[in-house]
């Protein structure tokens, strides 16, 4: 990414209540695969189809904490934008996700509090039924806007 040039995500000035961004995703298993290489994961409920057919679930599930991985991403890269940084969430699974199943995410801003510098977040997603797999609220600093007029060349490094 360097020497490739970024714009910032939206500034706190620039944001409302009622800002929102929707994406859809599907979890594959090359996704699963390097999940569970990077954290060295070994639940068999996300990998046995054998154990997981004996469970309530019938069927081996996604970890949650990569729901949380396109929630993020989204926030990164899309509302508010680069630059930002989540300072607090709760969420919610209200049903599980599973593997190769769609998923379509909102965020929503709630509130904007700009003399402390962050939005509140409201995320809801759907499975591909229509059934809510996750919901909850997310605290976020938008990006911070630069102070000096040497922070531009800082645009490379983004």
């Amino acid at each position: 990414m360097l020497g490739k040039k970024r714009k910032l995500g939206k500034k706190i000035h620039e944001l409302k209540v009622g800002d929102s961004f929707t994406s859809s995703s599907v979890i594959e298993d090359r996704d699963l695969l390097m999940y569970l290489g990077l954290t060295d994961d070994a639940n068999p409920l996300y990998i046995q189809h054998d154990y997981a057919s004996e469970t309530p679930f019938k069927r081996p599930i996604v970890p949650t904490i990569m729901i949380v991985g396109k929630i993020s991403s989204m926030i990164s890269m899309d509302l508010p934008g680069p630059g930002s940084h989540i300072i607090k969430q709760e969420l919610a699974y209200p049903k599980p996700v599973y593997h190769y199943n769609e998923i379509k995410i909102t965020l929503e801003i709630a509130s904007v509090y700009k003399k402390e510098h962050y939005v509140d977040l409201t995320v809801v997603g759907y499975d591909e039924e229509g059934d809510e797999v996750v919901t909850g609220k997310l605290s976020v600093h938008p990006p911070y806007e630069p102070k000096s007029m040497n922070a531009s060349s800082l645009e490379n490094f983004y």
